[in-house]
């Protein structure tokens, strides 16, 4: 039988998301097993902070982003990068002998980085399996970040992406497009809601603009900010706040008081109903995050600074070039760009702008990894 394996991290949860969402649809199709396959789980043995803290790099990154601790993180990818390159040739050992475990036919990369070492691994135990990395960004970070000039495919969901592959050498038939980044099948199956029926019953105004607030999965405290400073400018806004798996801040919001109504929401796997009772979206320019609220049709408004995650500065670049949504120097500013947004007529438009984009990668992502296997002989049979 024929076996697809999702490589993800755990770092951030965007990369698992994009992996769960896909997962979702190719087993709908049913064409043979769909697996998942932690990438930390693999390099555990080799994992240098793991072995000095006791904690796996990603639980370490994932610190960072629920504290707001990313001013400086361009910087700290050069002793990263030179990490990975020292320990590549382990990387590589151990990538074989997991492949000689799970005898995959095809292997799809959602994960940045380490695509060189999966590459050569599974050149090592079978040449015949092909690699597809699936870019969870709008763009590469180069160099040796997403794309690598190899034999390898790549499905990239922006032009700029695309450009890039071309630039670093990737030959035009390995670059294949999707409409955008993967967003899970449940916000495009998301049933229709009476939003002021349910704006109610969460005790919200049905009427007045309601912002929601999404800093990822892990939170921020970048979100206890924006509350109190749109509670303290006397703009007329209500605020849906989700703060992942961070229930430290979860309960501090909830214990605030505040002019203006608002709801707190923990970990939650019912964004799209939350997203569907907003007007616009505020948070951090993730590309999952990002994806799912421009889905829902939210404009955004997102902050670009020395915090901003280097591969995700791009996604404000888009973000601002498609004229569907705000950006930010600073969370200083944030009571100012929602007056703005706010002004007669103004959130209608960007809310126009917004429905006339056309995402349907997740669903379109299937094919082209069925034209890849049409494309490359199977060698490694379960």
């Amino acid at each position: 039988m024929e076996m697809t394996e999702l490589i993800y991290f755990d770092a951030g949860g965007g990369h698992r998301a994009a992996a769960t969402a896909l997962e979702v649809v190719l087993q709908r199709e049913a064409t043979g097993k769909v697996q998942l396959c932690s990438l930390q789980h693999v390099l555990d043995p080799i994992d240098p902070v793991r072995r000095l803290t006791g904690k796996r790099l990603e639980e370490v990154y994932n610190l960072l982003l629920r504290r707001g601790w990313t001013r400086g993180s361009e910087q700290l990818l050069t002793p990263l990068r030179a990490a990975i390159r020292y320990y590549h040739p382990e990387e590589v050992r151990l990538l074989e002998e997991h492949w000689r475990q799970t005898r995959p036919s095809l292997v799809v990369s959602l994960v940045p980085q380490f695509n060189r070492a999966l590459w050569e691994s599974l050149r090592q135990v079978d040449a015949g399996v092909p690699l597809v990395t699936i870019l969870t960004d709008f763009a590469d970070f180069p160099p040796h970040f997403w794309i690598e000039p190899q034999e390898q495919f790549f499905i990239c969901g922006t032009e700029r992406a695309a450009q890039q592959a071309a630039e670093l050498g990737v030959a035009a038939d390995r670059v294949l497009r999707a409409s955008g980044m993967i967003v899970h099948p449940r916000f495009y199956e998301a049933p229709s809601v009476d939003r002021d029926a349910e704006r109610m019953r969460l005790g919200l105004d049905p009427k007045t603009p309601t912002a929601l607030v999404l800093f990822g999965g892990q939170g921020s405290v970048a979100m206890r900010d924006i509350a109190r400073r749109l509670d303290e400018s006397g703009l007329e806004v209500q605020l849906i706040l989700i703060c992942g798996r961070n229930q430290e801040l979860a309960d501090e919001l909830r214990a605030e008081p505040s002019r203006w109504k608002r709801v707190v929401v923990g970990f939650t796997t019912e964004v799209p109903y939350y997203m569907q009772l907003a007007d616009f979206f505020i948070g951090k320019p993730g590309p999952g995050s990002l994806s799912e609220a421009l889905l829902m049709k939210l404009p955004a408004i997102v902050e670009r600074n020395a915090r901003t995650m280097p591969q995700e500065r791009y996604n404000v670049d888009w973000l601002l070039e498609k004229k569907v949504g705000l950006a930010v120097r600073d969370f200083d500013d944030i009571e100012d760009v929602v007056r703005g947004l706010l002004q007669p007529g103004v959130l209608e438009e960007y809310r126009r702008r917004v429905a006339a984009l056309k995402n349907r990668a997740v669903y379109e992502i299937p094919g082209l990894l069925r034209e890849v296997r049409e494309r490359c002989p199977l060698a490694i049979q379960a």
